[in-house]
């Protein structure tokens, strides 16, 4: 398939192993640390800016996923979501999006069904193979580790539309 970054108005990205290198590090009150990278940081900037829509969908909660998705101006942020597929539709539909708008970036198997809901599916360098194998590309980068940078700079550099989503 040849990549349509041009169409791509939402980037739809998973957290832990997408975001973050996968790792969950917890102290004796519960999860007490995720590690984000600062250039993935930028790069979702540099898309807002250029008009594209954001959003995180994850399995897990944390606060501090809802922390940094508000420092980054991220304003869909979906946590403790059984079927990611789902609420990616009713993003879509919320949005008014089709399908061939919309990309996402994943790594194990419960974004498969987010990964069907998007016209463009990444995988991150480390990715499950299931996920690696249904992916329309994969990064060089492994998640966590400049992955989604490396998403979005193929996004701009694609001319990904620069129109405003409603």
């Amino acid at each position: 398939m040849k990549l349509a970054p041009r169409a791509i108005r939402l980037l739809v990205l998973d957290v832990d192993g997408v975001l973050t290198d996968g790792r969950l590090y917890f102290g004796t009150r519960g999860e007490a640390l995720k590690v984000f990278h600062v250039r993935d940081g930028h790069g979702i900037v540099a898309l807002r800016r250029a008009g594209l829509e954001v959003a995180v969908i994850s399995g897990r909660r944390s606060p501090m996923v809802t922390a940094r998705c508000r420092e980054l101006g991220v304003r869909h942020v979906y946590q403790g979501v059984p079927d990611k597929g789902a609420t990616l539709a009713r993003l879509r539909t919320r949005l008014g999006l089709p399908r061939s708008a919309c990309a996402c970036v994943a790594d194990d198997l419960p974004d498969l069904p987010l990964m069907q809901g998007v016209a463009l599916a990444f995988a991150v360098a480390d990715a499950h193979p299931a996920v690696r194998r249904a992916a329309h590309a994969v990064t060089r980068l492994p998640g966590g580790a400049g992955a989604v940078r490396e998403v979005c700079d193929l996004l701009l550099r694609g001319g990904a539309r620069r129109a405003r989503v409603r």
